[in-house]
């Protein structure tokens, strides 16, 4: 399978859990598609030779806070991939971000990781905007 079908689910576990692509009635757009993070050399070295030997990744999925500001950073992977093949380059990813939160996914299998506070654990729904303000799923 390809990523596309997984991204297609992961889309509507998003929308399920409150987060916006587009502003409306809610608010402003909660969701930002494919943004550039800059990674120093010792990054990419790291993350070892399945990684693209360029300067600059692109975050699958970036959530912002009520704020405008980077929270959480959704790494999707293809539907036969399990989730966990992108926890390292994920985790280097949020930390470009300065997020605490990594959403790891395949569209079918989801991890919630908090970096503060151990390893990823098994989720089966999406974290909503306002998480935050309340313990984890």
């Amino acid at each position: 399978m390809k990523e596309a079908s997984a991204r297609i689910k992961i889309n509507r576990l998003l929308e399920a859990a409150g987060w916006r692509f587009f502003s409306d009635s809610s608010g402003p757009a909660n969701i930002q598609l494919e943004p550039s993070v800059t990674l120093r050399p010792a990054d990419l070295d790291a993350l070892g030779e399945n990684f693209e030997t360029a300067a600059k990744g692109f975050i699958d999925f970036l959530l912002l806070n009520d704020k405008g500001f980077p929270f959480i950073v959704l790494e999707a992977k293809a539907e036969d991939k399990n989730p966990l093949i992108g926890k390292e380059q994920a985790r280097r990813y949020a930390k470009s971000q300065n997020c605490r939160f990594v959403i790891l996914s395949n569209g079918n299998l989801h991890y919630f990781w908090d970096l503060e506070r151990g390893n990823p654990y098994v989720i089966t729904a999406f974290p909503s905007p306002n998480y935050g303000q309340r313990q984890p799923p």
